[in-house]
């Protein structure tokens, strides 16, 4: 066996030979060159991104997920969030590229374009979007899905791009492997295995707005007081958020077949967001806080995209068809963890927070 060495290892000298663009060979400017490898770049932590979200959905999938592995999750989430913190900052170089520096050879991509990426839709599938949340794209393209589909009926390596996107369909999702987690989450003590564990779940969650309904009254009192807002308006409006807490929080929102398990999954976010401090909870809680940075990453992310490309085209139409900017911004409004999200809106302060129920069943062991 050859004594290793750096180039060899890392496959250098063939890494070196993929930035010949369309024509192969050395491409005709450094403009271009540029755009090339700094969307390569993007795309090899892709490659990373979608290694660590497989990592942290089969932690989680698993029957019986044990304390000592969401450490292990939690770290590796950490590390996709610092690694689209890089991508973000990588738009930085790209801007260095100036308008006319790229439309010298912007034309000859027609069709290819960003939307294109089969890494990056794999990444959003492998996370839990719906393809009813996806924004979909003009001149007949659609779902952006079905354009790399479409596409790779004429590109010789389009097999192996389509080939990923059917795979990763059938996978389960970061979003469903989470809800599995969190539905086992014991909740005032109970788990769903115990008789009566759906009316411990209801009765946390009853207690829950009961106490948020006196907070939120003395709030309310408070703004009339000052005059911020007056008594009817005021009740109106603390009235209907109330109503929202309550329709959230007990899935009226959800096909009725599927109630109870969105709603036990919902009551866990809230009980592991309330009782954080609690020894059991800490990391859980840890877990759901990384996987919101990760979306928050991933949104700042694609609102970084989207002025990239505007500073630099405007709003004209993209290479692929797409309205260019306005998709790019109308994919800023994606939310995949959704129900991570919307507990903020109903969370209560420490000193307003439900008795807590059988609090040994959430300290360490002795």
């Amino acid at each position: 066996m050859a004594t290793p060495n750096y180039w060899d290892y890392l496959k250098i000298t063939d890494l070196l030979e993929l930035q010949g663009g369309l024509e192969g060979g050395e491409v005709d400017s450094s403009d271009e060159l540029h755009f090339i490898i700094v969307h390569q770049v993007f795309e090899l932590w892709f490659k990373l991104t979608l290694r660590e979200l497989r990592h942290a959905r089969d932690h989680l999938a698993a029957p019986d997920v044990p304390e000592e592995h969401i450490p292990s999750v939690v770290h590796h989430l950490g590390r996709l969030h610092r690694i689209l913190e890089v991508c973000r900052n990588t738009f930085g170089v790209m801007e260095t590229l100036t308008t006319q520096d790229f439309l010298a050879f912007r034309d000859k991509l027609i069709p290819a374009s960003g939307f294109q990426s089969f890494q990056m839709r794999e990444l959003e599938i492998l996370l839990g979007l719906q393809r009813s949340q996806r924004e979909t794209t003009p001149a007949g393209l659609g779902d952006p899905v079905e354009a790399i589909r479409k596409l790779g009926q004429d590109s010789p390596r389009g097999p192996a791009a389509v080939g990923k996107l059917d795979a990763v369909q059938k996978e389960q999702t970061l979003r469903s492997a989470l809800h599995d987690w969190l539905y086992r989450t014991p909740i005032q003590g109970s788990t769903p295995d115990q008789d009566g564990d759906a009316e411990a779940v209801d009765d946390f969650l009853n207690a829950y707005l009961v106490a948020s309904a006196a907070r939120a009254a003395s709030n309310r009192a408070r703004l009339v007081e000052v005059g911020v807002m007056q008594a009817e308006a005021a009740e109106a409006k603390f009235a209907e958020t109330s109503e929202a807490a309550r329709a959230f929080l007990f899935a009226e929102d959800t096909p009725e077949d599927d109630r109870m398990r969105v709603r036990r999954v919902r009551a866990a976010i809230l009980f592991i967001e309330s009782y954080r401090e609690l020894p059991l909870l800490a990391w859980p809680r840890l877990l759901l806080d990384a996987i919101v940075e990760l979306e928050e990453a991933l949104v700042l992310f694609r609102t970084r995209h989207a002025r990239m490309v505007e500073r630099i085209i405007g709003r004209r139409v993209g290479t692929g068809g797409s309205s260019g900017v306005d998709y790019l911004d109308a994919t800023t409004k994606y939310r995949i963890f959704t129900e991570l999200w919307a507990v903020r809106t109903v969370l209560l302060a420490r000193d307003a927070l439900p008795p807590l129920l059988h609090a040994e069943a959430y300290g360490f062991a002795r």
